[in-house]
């Protein structure tokens, strides 16, 4: 029956009782299968994680700009992973880098929450922030007004050219 359709005789499940074929064109088929996977990825949400650094001694500013960066990764939707490094005689003094790493968690309270405690990997102390709700899509920018309509301006009367003789 598949040749003198001039299709392929497929095999759908061989471990049925008797097995299961199914006339087809494969290629068509194969070629659909591949644009439904192309479309799943479209659709697929990858989820972006961003870092942030600080020092145990930040500046109150260069804090409020960094807060305020992590604020904007989590409404856009991303993981912020923040990391207090120390240097040196820092290591020493590592309450201080908890201090600001729970600073940061308090701020970001209602945008993101803690993957638990800080913890040291090496010289960096980090947490992971992940955000709490869906990512906000940003407002379209506005469609720009349209120009109002020039007035359409009569045309200047052309003079009709009059004949002129010829001479030879």
């Amino acid at each position: 029956m598949a040749e003198e359709r001039l299709l392929d005789l497929v095999e759908v499940a061989p471990q049925a009782s008797p097995p299961v074929c199914r006339i087809l064109d494969y290629g068509k088929y194969r070629y659909q299968l591949q644009k439904k996977e192309k479309d799943a990825r479209k659709k697929q949400k990858v989820q972006t994680m961003k870092e942030i650094k600080m020092r145990p001694k930040i500046d109150e500013h260069d804090y409020d700009f960094k807060v305020r960066a992590i604020k904007s990764f989590l409404e856009d939707g991303h993981r912020v992973k923040v990391s207090v490094f120390f240097r040196g005689r820092e290591m020493a003094f590592l309450g201080k880098g908890t201090e600001v790493l729970s600073r940061v968690i308090a701020e970001c309270e209602g945008l993101g929450k803690s993957e638990g405690d800080p913890r040291m990997e090496g010289r960096y102390m980090r947490i992971m922030l992940t955000p709490i709700n869906q990512p906000q899509p940003k407002s379209a920018p506005k469609a720009e007004k349209p120009k109002p309509a020039e007035k359409a301006k009569p045309a200047a009367a052309v003079p009709t050219p009059t004949p002129v003789p010829v001479t030879e």
